[in-house]
C-alpha cells in the first residue's frame, strides 16, 4: 500500500531533530524512534501497513538530517532522553497527541527508561528489539573508561569517502546480514554527496565507546513497575540475550505482553505486515 511521506523538522530547545511522517497529520499518531545508526527510513516498510495511523519518525541528534550535538566531547546514552522529553513537550504544544511511542533498538531502550520516568506522557509503549537501557557489570569500568577517552582523544582525521553507495550497502549487508533493499533504505538518508564521492552524514563519534553505562542495579531500581501499557516484539533471529531477558519484563512492566515473530533485529522491515498486525492489535 502507497503511503504519504512528508518531511518534519522540529526546533528544540537544544538542537533540531529532522524525520519523516508517514500518513495523513490527521489520523491518530504514533511516534517512532529508530535504533543506532539508522534512521526514519527504516519504519517506512511498517508503515505501509499501519493504516490508520500517522507514523512520526523522528531522527535522534547525529542520524538522518538531525542536526549533531555540538562539540567533539564523548556522547552519553542519556542524553536522548533530554531529546525525547524536549520533543514530546513541542508536539503537546503544537496540540498533537501522541498515541503511543514506539520504539526499536537504541529508540527502545530509550523510550522504555523515558516511560519509566514519565508513564504520564506514554499513553502505550511500543518496543521491538529492546527492553529496556543497557547494562553491564561494575567490573568493566575501568576498561570502558580507558577505552572511551583513548578513541575520543585521538579521533581519525580522515572522513571515508567511496565512489559509489552500493559500495556502502553492500558492506553494511555482509556485516548485518540485513536485507540489501532495507540497507538502502536506511544508509541513502545517512549519506551525502561530496566532490570526493559519498560520505556519511552521520556523527562519527556514534560509533566510538560511551565513558559509562549503567549496571544491572541502577536499571532494575529505574525500571521495576513500569506503568504504560507495553508491547515488547522480539525477532526469533533477533539478539538472543534479549530472549534470555524476558522474565524481567514480568518485573519491569505492570501491564506487558510480549510477542515472538520471524525476523531478525530489524524484524519491522523485514516481517512488516506481521509487526503491523500486532501493534494494530494492542492499539486497538
Amino acid at each position: 500500500m502507497a503511503v504519504a511521506v512528508s518531511p518534519v523538522s522540529f526546533e528544540l530547545p537544544h538542537t533540531r531533530l529532522a524525520g519523516l511522517r508517514f500518513g495523513e497529520s490527521d489520523k491518530p499518531l504514533v511516534l517512532a524512534l529508530h535504533g543506532w545508526l539508522d534512521n526514519a527510513m527504516s519504519f517506512a516498510p511498517l508503515a505501509r501497513h499501519l493504516e490508520g495511523w500517522q507514523i512520526l519518525a523522528v531522527e535522534w541528534p547525529g542520524h538522518g538530517l538531525s542536526d549533531h550535538r555540538p562539540g567533539s566531547t564523548p556522547l552519553y546514552w542519556a542524553d536522548y532522553l533530554l531529546d525525547l522529553h524536549c520533543l514530546l513537550r513541542e508536539l503537546q504544544h503544537q496540540q498533537m497527541t501522541v498515541q503511543a511511542v514506539l520504539g526499536h533498538s537504541l529508540g527502545g531502550l530509550v523510550a522504555s527508561a523515558y516511560a519509566a520516568l514519565y508513564p504520564q506522557n506514554v499513553r502505550q509503549l511500543i518496543l521491538i528489539e529492546a527492553m529496556g537501557p543497557l547494562f553491564e557489570s561494575v567490573g568493566q569500568l575501568r576498561s570502558r573508561l580507558i577505552n572511551s577517552l583513548d578513541t575520543h582523544a585521538t579521533p581519525s582525521k580522515t572522513v571515508p569517502r567511496y565512489a559509489e553507495l552500493q559500495t556502502v550497502i553492500r558492506a553494511r549487508r555482509q556485516l548485518t546480514g540485513l536485507d540489501e533493499r532495507f540497507c538502502r533504505l536506511i544508509i541513502e538518508r545517512n549519506m551525502q554527496e561530496t566532490e570526493a564521492g559519498v560520505g556519511w552524514r552521520t556523527d562519527p563519534r556514534l560509533r566510538l565507546d560511551s565513558p559509562l553505562r549503567l549496571t544491572f542495579e541502577q536499571v532494575d531500581a529505574l525500571m521495576t513497575q513500569v506503568e504504560s501499557p507495553a508491547l515488547l516484539l522480539m525477532g526469533r533471529q533477533g539478539y538472543q540475550q534479549l530472549h534470555r531477558a524476558k522474565p524481567l519484563m514480568d518485573k519491569w512492566y505492570r501491564n506487558a505482553s510480549v510477542r515472538l515473530l520471524d525476523g531478525d533485529h530489524h524484524l519491522h522491515m523485514g516481517n512488516a505486515a506481521a509487526v503491523a498486525q500486532v501493534i494494530n492489535e494492542f492499539l486497538v
